[in-house]
């Protein structure tokens, strides 16, 4: 009976996140720590399929050049947080395996976790993996074809998860927002429309991400007529922020939902009006109008928002 590998592994908790089946919010951190797991993942299965000349469970063809034997835990800090992920181990090999890769992981984890938030939001071309993971002097550290072959599976992944069927979720809340990520190492940052829900039975799902959006009313419309061709239902209540785009497309689409403006960006935007004399007393108030308020802004958005 074959092992499942560590990138399958990872795969379904990843869809396990997205779904709601883990008992936790899809929240950016969570996702884009998974999401990079998986890319890293790839990656170093790539690294050694290179050197032993051999996908895993494939036989070689004359004398074998090593043996895949297990895997043996890694750490990786970013700026989300530490990514544990499963490095391949290698026997019998001519000279002793050294992973590349993970000797040049350093100063390289920005880009991993921009690729992540790219993975499902726009998909991976195979220059985003090349350009992934090079040396300092820039010299790739996997072969074409193992890029080749990286880049098909996390499209493949891409593709599952921006055409699968909604219908299942019977979302009741949902919600919508438009943010700014840097999707390429050294580009500037790009619109991403994010869409989560919250179902019947209380999970929380994300739905979809689409990559260089403005919140204009053509570009949200679109965005929501492809959920509503995948199933989406008619929600009971569609929050968003206060952009003109995005309430008339909500407006449109969504005719027979509740709409209601995103109480995290109404506080923003109130903050922004107070003086800093009277901030202390607007934030003791704030308490009794929205249950849960916590003390950060920026947690408060995180618990929100997946994005």
């Amino acid at each position: 009976m074959k092992r499942i590998s560590a990138p399958e592994q990872t795969r379904e908790q990843l869809r396990a996140l997205i779904e709601g089946r883990l008992g936790t919010a899809p929240d950016r951190s969570s996702l884009v720590l998974l999401a990079a797991r998986l890319i890293l993942e790839e990656a170093l299965e790539g690294e050694v399929s290179d050197r032993i000349g051999r996908e895993r469970y494939e036989r070689a063809d004359g004398e074998a050049k090593g043996y895949r034997n297990g895997y043996r835990p890694g750490r990786m800090k970013t700026a989300e947080g530490t990514v544990e992920f499963a490095a391949p181990q290698v026997r019998d090999t001519p000279e002793p395996f050294v992973s590349e890769i993970r000797e040049n992981l350093t100063g390289r984890t920005q880009a991993l976790e921009d690729l992540a938030v790219e993975l499902y939001a726009r998909g991976l071309s195979t220059r985003d993996i090349e350009d992934a993971f090079t040396d300092e002097s820039g010299r790739r550290l996997l072969s074409r074809a193992a890029v080749s072959e990286i880049t098909e599976r996390l499209w493949a992944e891409y593709e599952d998860f921006i055409k699968r069927d909604l219908s299942e979720y019977r979302i009741v809340y949902l919600y919508v927002d438009g943010i700014a990520e840097r999707l390429r190492a050294g580009q500037p940052r790009e619109a991403v429309i994010a869409a989560w829900g919250i179902g019947e039975d209380g999970r929380k799902v994300l739905l979809n991400l689409m990559a260089g959006s403005k919140e204009d009313t053509e570009t949200v419309r679109a965005f929501f007529q492809d959920m509503r061709a995948r199933g989406l239902g008619n929600p009971l209540l569609v929050v968003s922020d206060g952009a003109p785009g995005v309430i008339r497309a909500i407006e449109e689409c969504f005719p027979r939902s509740a709409r209601q403006r995103c109480l995290a960006h109404r506080m923003r935007n109130l903050a922004v009006k107070v003086p800093n004399r009277s901030m202390a007393r607007v934030q003791n108030a704030r308490g009794g109008v929205l249950p849960g308020s916590v003390t950060s802004d920026r947690a408060r958005s995180r618990q929100r928002h997946p994005f």
